[in-house]
Formats: C-alpha cells, structure tokens, sequence
C-alpha cells in the first residue's frame, strides 16, 4: 500500500488538464505509441468536439524510482461549473490534487471554487504552472496569484507545458514525494466506495470503486449497504487504458466490478460495498446528494418512445450521477420526464447525448428553477414546473433561491458586467483586485435570472475573459408570476413559464412576437396570447393563408361573390374550432433566444 498514489488533476476549463494528463500516460508507457491521441481520456465525440471534459476518467499508471515500482491512479476531472459533481466525487476517492493553472489566463473563478472542495477533504495540493511556453505567459505574476491562494512556497510551484512534453518528470516525482499513501488496514471487513459506473449492454452495469479497507476477490459474495442487494462477483481488475482482471484487489486501491447487474436503480454513486458473510455496517462518508439547479421537462417526439426514453435516462444517470428525473405529463405534450440539471450546459449535453447514445428524438421544454409557494391556507409547496403553480388567489408569498456568484475578469470589462448583473437584479456584494488588472466581483443573484442566456452574455461582453462560479446561498420572498401562452385560447403548459412581475409585460410581450415568427401560418388565424391568471397582457396574430375562392366567378353579380366569401367565411370559423396548431421544437425554444 505504500507504493500506491491516489491523486486527480483539478483545473479551470482549458487550462491543460486533459493534455497533462496525455503526458502523464505517455511518460510512464501506460499506453502504447499506436492508441496515442490528443485528450485520450475524453471517450465521448462530444468532449472531443467541444474540446471539453464532461465525465471523470480513472486509470493507472506504473513508475519505477530507484528499483521501487509505484501504481499512481488518476483520475481526470472536468473543469466547467456544470460539472462540479464529478469533481467532489472524485476528489472524495483521493489522497492528492494536482492544481493546474494557465501562465498565460492565471487563477479563474472555478480554480478557485475546485481547490476549496480539495482542502475540505485535506487532500495534499500540488500547484503546476502550465503553458510557460507561450509567449503571453506571465509566469511571475500567476505564481504570486498561486502563493497568495495557498500559501505555498515559489519553490513548491512546478513550471511545466503539457502541450511540448516540459517538467512531466518533476511532475510524476513531486506526485510520489508528496501526496501521502492510502491509509486503510486489508485484514478488517471490506469497505469499498462507488464513486462511479458505466452501462455495458453485453456484461451489465460495471462498477468503478476505491477501496478503503479490506480486500476484495473474484468469486467472493458481496453487499451494497445502501440498496441491500447482494452479488456474485464475476471479475473485478484495475483500470489501466484497457481494463485489466485481477483475482484480487486490496486496501488503498481502485478497481472495477462486474456481477452482472442489468437494472440501473441497484447501482447508487456513493454506496458502500461490503463481503455479505462478514459486513461492515459503517458507511464511508463519500459526498452529498447532488442538488439540481435548473428543471426542464424531456419529452419523446413520438409517444410511443415513452418506455425507451425511460430506459434511456436510467442508463445515461449511471454514468452521469447528478442527473435527477421523475416522471410527468403535458397537456401539450403526453407523457415525459421533469429532469433535474447542475446548469444550462449540463442540460444540452443530456439532451445531445440522448439523440446520439441512444437514438432517442426528444422535445425539451422551457428550463426553469424550483420555487418555494406557501399557500393562504400554510401549506408549504416545491414548484419545479410552471404548470404546479397554484391559481393567483390562492398563494400567499412565493421564494426564490439566490446565488452567490463570483465573476473573475479584466479591469477593462467590470462596466459592463456590473450594469449586467444589475439588469438581472443582482447585488454587489465585494470587488477584490487579485493584481493590477484582475479584478474578482462577488454577486448575489436570483438563479431564475442566471439560467437562460447570462454565461453567454458575460463571455461577450469580457470577451471571453471572465470566469463564473456560483452555488445556492438560499430563498428569499419575491414577486413572481406564471405567464401562460395561448394559442387560439387553448393554454400550451410546455411554453409557461415564471418571471418577476416587474419583467413579466415585457417578457410576454417578447415571447409572443418571437412565436409569431416560428409558428407555421395555417388556412385560419391563429391568435397569440400570453397572459397572468385571467389577464390578458399581450396578443399577436398569425393571419390565415388565404385561398381565392372567388376566381371562378366571371363577371356575374357581386352578391354571387359575397355568397362565396360568406361561406369561406364560415367554414375558417369552424376549422378554428377545431383545427390544431402544430407547434414545431424551436417554439418550444425560443424562451432562450429572447433578449433580456
């Protein structure tokens, strides 16, 4: 156990973390020459495409030093806020960090927030300056910003550039001289912690696991405390480039396992496994329940995909553990699922990966966040959905949760972002000069104001220059309301949605003038409404496409005319009532796209 490192590599996104890594693997011959490929842990076309990481990726690695052989297991971690589950899971499975900061960027807001969950659990920190071979590195001054963050010394900071390969050896060595080995005792009962899993339609769900004190072996019975199920387990073995079966796996190390497990509700990130014959009753203290910040409901485009689509969902959430679901249904709609995200980024790689994992053509509805309503009667309620709100008459006061964000960014830009998260209804709450020309903003913001377009809109007004960071700081009383769309009185529930009433006129108003633009005119008119309860706020019409039913008549009276068009008439007026709007997926997203 003492040749054993366990370490994770935390960062901002695209301060090197997956090229490091690269390094790392190729270093110690972990991968052969022929797989070599840039961000190789990155197993999904869609980390490579958007040249993010998405999922944390384990492996391991061997080193000799001076004729000691050493397992190094590494686990790379994403670096975008949407994706801080799976950094706290990782970091809970390991004794070190590596924390990497760009020469030329310096320290960002999510640098920050990852480092501070690495120090919760005590993990031994080791600070790397990368891309010191750029030409905008400002190497001094970002190793000051390091010393200032952790107080370390600038002999502790490790200079290296992932991308030509320079400091990888100093790296591996200060790994193995610094972070301490796993403590854990392999003659006490088995204690192992889930801290990931993968769906393999051939072999059942895989399970990734550290374990903490014990051993484990193929063939031996074992127990997940938390569910209560007990397994054979049919191969277990460590995770190097390809998986390889060990016949046994002791204390200290990190592994995966195989049972056969086909139903994807046996399997929770964060359980216990323990031998059935002599259980340890302790849980490992892992890492909190994941808590969503943004709802929005998945619907199948087609009504008959329900049960896929749930099948779907249960698969993706043993990969993805923080994504959370529950069923619903949709007047508009049918039968769809109320999804749970950590953010708006997490939300559109659900919905990719749905249309490109699993075939699945879904309809994603207007995202929102979860409200607090306490009723005139005292009943306290949850509100995820604009369709749960209660009628105008009934509520007493409704809550919204609020944020504190911190927004790192240039001194040239700070303008522009504070008159920003003013417009959203934010407070300023500190500003911190980091140097001479970075400046840290501390806000509180409502969320609901924050979901849609507002990490668009700061990266374009820094260009591309600040960094956020936010968590749930808690509720607080507000003047909301639901706004409804209806089309041809008929209320579509899927486009409601809740806004504060002093944007509510305005909202509406820029909601229907958008539908009017998306909606497919049809042989009658369509009338666009937006209003709150009873009140109408705002109208557009989409005008009926008009058949000429009087080209036939030549010449003639011009009552024969009328009679025509009286007809016509009549007959648009009963198509109206009974006639259906089809309303295509980007009216349905068009919420997004409106400027706030």
């Amino acid at each position: 156990m003492e040749n054993i490192r366990n370490f994770c590599i935390i960062a901002h996104i695209d301060h090197g973390k997956s090229t490091l890594a690269d390094r790392l693997l190729e270093f110690t011959g972990s991968v052969d020459k022929r797989y070599m490929t840039d961000q190789l842990l990155d197993d999904m076309d869609l980390e490579k495409e958007r040249g993010i990481t998405i999922k944390s990726h384990a492996i391991q690695m061997s080193h000799k030093i001076d004729n000691t052989s050493y397992v190094l297991n590494l686990i790379d971690t994403p670096g975008h806020v949407d994706f801080s589950y799976e950094v706290s899971r990782s970091i809970a499975s390991c004794e070190g960090a590596l924390l990497i900061v760009d020469a030329s960027q310096g320290i960002q807001a999510q640098t920050i927030s990852n480092l501070y969950l690495a120090l919760e659990q005590g993990l031994e920190i080791i600070p790397i300056l990368n891309k010191i071979d750029l030409p905008g590195a400002m190497i001094d001054e970002v190793s000051d910003q390091i010393i200032d963050l952790i107080g370390c010394k600038s002999d502790d900071i490790l200079n290296v550039s992932a991308k030509e390969g320079i400091g990888i050896e100093k790296v591996i060595e200060t790994i193995i001289k610094k972070i301490p080995f796993p403590k854990g005792d392999h003659t006490k009962s088995l204690q192992a912690m889930i801290f990931d899993s993968v769906f393999n339609s051939f072999r059942g769900i895989e399970v990734l696991f550290r374990v903490f004190n014990g051993e484990i072996s193929k063939g031996d019975k074992v127990k997940f405390i938390n569910t209560g199920k007990e397994y054979n387990v049919e191969e277990i073995g460590i995770l190097k480039f390809k998986k390889e079966p060990k016949s046994k796996i002791e204390a200290g190390n990190v592994g995966y396992l195989i049972s056969g497990i086909k139903n994807a509700k046996e399997v929770k990130v964060g359980d216990t496994i323990t031998h059935s014959d002599n259980p340890s009753n302790l849980l490992i203290k892992g890492f909190e329940d994941v808590k969503p910040m943004v709802f929005a409901g998945i619907y199948p485009v087609e009504t008959s995909d329900y049960e896929e689509l749930r099948s779907s969902l249960e698969k993706l959430q043993l990969n993805d553990a923080s994504l959370i679901w529950d069923p619903e249904t949709s007047a508009a709609l049918g039968f769809g699922f109320r999804c749970g995200f950590l953010g708006m980024l997490h939300m559109d790689i659900i919905q990719e990966r749905l249309e490109r994992e699993f075939n699945m053509s879904v309809i994603t509805t207007v995202p929102s966040v979860e409200f607090k309503c306490t009723k005139s009667n005292g009943d306290l309620l949850s509100i995820y959905a604009p369709s749960e709100m209660p009628e105008l008459n009934e509520i007493s006061y409704i809550e919204e949760p609020i944020i504190t964000a911190q927004i790192i960014t240039k001194s040239d830009y700070i303008g522009g972002i504070i008159k920003l998260c003013i417009d959203r209804r934010g407070i300023i709450t500190n500003q911190l000069y980091l140097s001479k020309d970075r400046v840290e903003l501390s806000f509180t913001l409502p969320l609901s104001e924050i979901v849609f377009d507002f990490y668009d809109k700061l990266k374009s007004i820094s260009r591309g220059y600040a960094s956020l960071d936010y968590e749930l700081s808690g509720f607080t009383k507000s003047k909301m309301v639901k706004i409804d769309i209806m089309l041809n009185g008929e209320r579509v529930d899927a486009l409601s949605s809740i806004v504060h009433r002093e944007k509510a006129y305005d909202w509406g108003k820029k909601l229907c003038i958008k539908l009017k633009e998306l909606l497919p005119r049809q042989m009658f008119e369509i009338a666009i409404q937006s209003s709150i309860g009873t009140k109408i706020i705002s109208r557009e019409t989409v005008r009926a496409l008009r058949k000429n039913v009087t080209a036939k008549c030549y010449g003639g009276d011009i009552t024969r005319k009328r009679k025509l068009l009286e007809k016509q008439k009549k007959g648009k007026k009963r198509m109206r009532q009974v006639g259906n709007v089809e309303i295509p997926q980007e009216a349905f997203m068009a919420v997004l796209k409106i400027e706030q």
